[in-house]
């Protein structure tokens, strides 16, 4: 299975709460944090309602 490489590319400030949440949950606090996520359909749900945050590169 491929992973997701996700970088938070802009601020959670003034956005809405799920946004927020959504970012938190994927591991994400601050502009610049990176994470790597196996390829699921929940994580491609949650990068789809944060897609605008994001930045994401597929990893092997």
């Amino acid at each position: 299975m491929s992973r997701l490489q996700v970088r938070q590319t802009h601020s959670t400030i003034g956005r809405k709460p799920n946004q927020r949440d959504t970012l938190r949950s994927l591991g994400l606090k601050r502009i610049g944090d990176v994470v790597v996520k196996e390829d699921r359909p929940e994580i491609r749900g949650m990068l789809a309602t944060v897609s605008h945050l994001v930045a994401v590169e597929e990893v092997d």
